[in-house]
């Protein structure tokens, strides 16, 4: 059974929740079919999106700030050079932001267009509600003449529930490296949504990690204050308390390596002890060995020519690619 979206409005802030954040049991089951898939393989494997509960959002921003983790500061340093490039050709836009967080890049573009004398509307999109609503509470501030409509929601729904934009245009802005954890079948679907959920003439703005030396991209991934291993443990606390399961995190260890051959960073959970785990909601029980892995994610590094042919295949044709004096990172504006 579909959860039943509610809205909340405050002045120029409005917040729908389009997933159910109190499931009944009958519909954490169904929810947690790809946690039941994924415990069951060989290898056993989790979505990357059971890291972002309240904690692994607030984790996963202090990640973005640390030294070894290049792909933050230099995405909002190409952003910094050219967002007001992307506003000149996009002109009055509506911003919609998927996996929105703390909408810290976000401001850069809204800055670019304000300064253009634009309207600023900006629709964020995240499944953690505490930092949606921080986030758009902060940006009320900063920005008087903001309107804001967050969904809590994940990207597949929100894509779906889309509905016109009052302003001529509108952008759907991807940033950071989160495309990485889709594997060439899923980054696939997910630009088809994209295509679907955007008009003609509209934009998609994609921030890319981009292939370099294995050196500066495991570092990335192990940084020294251990923020990354606790943000990868926390996904075990998130599974306990969504599905009333009796992870011991103290039993796992954070294990990240850059698989060469496939161009992608791939994170695990390795157990250190075997033992069994039980998930009372899901009526699932999983044994585990000593040396067994749990992959949480993959984040995939890209060639410039090649995704952008993929995005071109996919109906969103590049427009711009922008990149940083190394070639770090990539920032891909399309148009459908």
């Amino acid at each position: 059974m579909s959860p039943k979206p509610y809205s909340r409005q405050e002045g120029s802030l409005q917040i729908k929740l389009l997933i159910d954040l109190c499931a009944t049991s009958e519909s954490e089951t169904s929810a947690g079919s790809d946690v039941i898939w994924g415990l069951t393989q060989t290898p056993k494997s989790l979505p990357p999106k059971y890291f972002y509960d309240d904690l692994g959002s607030a984790l996963f921003e202090k990640i973005c700030d640390l030294p070894e983790y290049y792909p933050t500061r230099t995405e909002a340093e190409i952003l910094h050079q050219y967002a007001g490039e992307i506003a000149r050709i996009t002109g009055a836009c509506e911003l919609a932001e998927l996996g929105s967080g703390s909408s810290t890049k976000t401001r850069l573009l809204l800055d670019a267009y304000d300064a253009l004398g634009y309207p600023l509307h900006y629709l964020p999109i995240d499944v953690s509600a505490g930092i949606l609503e921080s986030s758009a509470q902060q940006l009320l501030a900063e920005y008087p003449s903001i309107q804001v409509q967050g969904l809590v929601s994940t990207y597949e729904l929100a894509l779906k529930q889309l509905t016109p934009t009052q302003l001529p245009t509108r952008m759907i802005c991807f940033l950071g490296s989160t495309l990485g954890n889709l594997n060439s079948q899923e980054c696939d679907l997910f630009f088809s949504q994209i295509t679907g959920a955007l008009a003609v003439g509209e934009y998609f703005l994609l921030g890319v990690d981009l292939q370099k030396p294995k050196e500066l991209l495991e570092a990335a991934y192990n940084d020294s204050q251990g923020v990354t291993a606790q943000f990868n443990l926390n996904v075990l606390e998130h599974l306990n308390q969504r599905f009333q399961g009796n992870f011991n995190p103290l039993l796992f260890e954070h294990w990240a390596f850059y698989n060469q051959q496939k161009h992608q960073i791939e994170m695990h959970l390795r157990c250190l002890h075997s033992h069994t785990v039980r998930l009372e909601a899901l009526d699932l029980t999983v044994k585990l060995e000593s040396g067994e892995t749990i992959m949480t994610e993959i984040s995939r590094k890209f060639d410039p020519s090649i995704i952008q042919q993929e995005l071109q295949a996919q109906g969103l044709k590049p427009l711009q690619f922008w990149t940083d004096p190394q070639q770090w990172f990539g920032l891909i504006l399309c148009q459908v």
